[in-house]
């Protein structure tokens, strides 16, 4: 387990470990970062910056992936509060591995379906592990394109279950024709649903609205998350990612 002193030297040192490890760009929801396709040797990095208005805290989420191969491909994510500051800033790591295991291609589109599993790796001595697991898959056919994705999180010891749900659409509002040759610059609406879960607590559904500009290299998105009940939050997101 990692120590409580370790702070802002582990936050730069993973992040920029992630962009040294990191194929073509591509749409791919908001709010997860399980259903985006990766390349044999391909290299994927995101920074997002999620500040929640209500609460006025802001978290920076660093998500990397690395494909082993067309099918097999290792998923990185690793919260830190910006803000307040104060103790217990750095959040626990998650290790996922995706395993495609259906897929169909076809000139206009393709559908996916892989298997999810792995661990949450505590950042701090206090907090216990988690073994986590679930699936996602892939529509895409023309301008449209739907990830649906759900993971479950046993907890270990003290730390309680916990589950998310995610729900995805994007719509390629220009070009409306992709070109014969080369790569145009595409700007997608993106549409989500997604659910929060822990035990003990009611589930929170929450709507997303956003825009993603995906250019061959590197995406940059933002977007509005309003929480449906509970505490009725509002945050705001903006992110951007690399493909190598």
């Amino acid at each position: 387990m990692l120590k409580k002193r370790l702070k802002h030297p582990l936050v730069i040192g993973v992040s920029a470990g992630i962009l040294l490890l990191s194929s073509s760009a591509s749409a791919m929801g908001l709010r997860a970062f399980v259903a985006l396709p990766v390349e044999k040797g391909g290299n994927v990095v995101r920074f997002q910056l999620l500040h929640n208005t209500d609460k006025d805290v802001t978290h920076l989420i660093t998500s990397g992936a690395y494909g082993f191969n067309a099918k097999q491909t290792l998923l990185l994510g690793l919260p830190y509060r910006l803000s307040p500051s104060g103790k217990n800033r750095l959040g626990d790591a998650s290790v996922l591995f995706r395993q495609i295991i259906a897929q169909n291609d076809s000139k206009s589109g393709t559908n996916r379906f892989a298997l999810l599993g792995g661990a949450v790796i505590p950042s701090d001595g206090d907090r216990d592990p988690a073994v986590q697991g679930g699936f996602v898959y892939t529509h895409f056919n023309n301008r449209n394109e739907i990830d649906v994705d759900a993971i479950y999180q046993k907890g270990i010891d003290n730390r309680p279950d916990s589950g998310r749900y995610d729900l995805s659409w994007q719509y390629r509002l220009t070009p409306a024709e992709r070109p014969d040759w080369g790569i145009a610059t595409e700007l997608n609406s993106v549409v989500e649903l997604g659910g929060r879960w822990q035990q003990g607590k009611n589930t929170t559904h929450q709507l997303t609205l956003g825009l993603q500009q995906v250019h061959q290299k590197w995406v940059i998105e933002g977007g509005v998350t309003q929480d449906l009940n509970n505490e009725k939050d509002l945050a705001l997101l903006v992110s951007t990612r690399f493909h190598f």
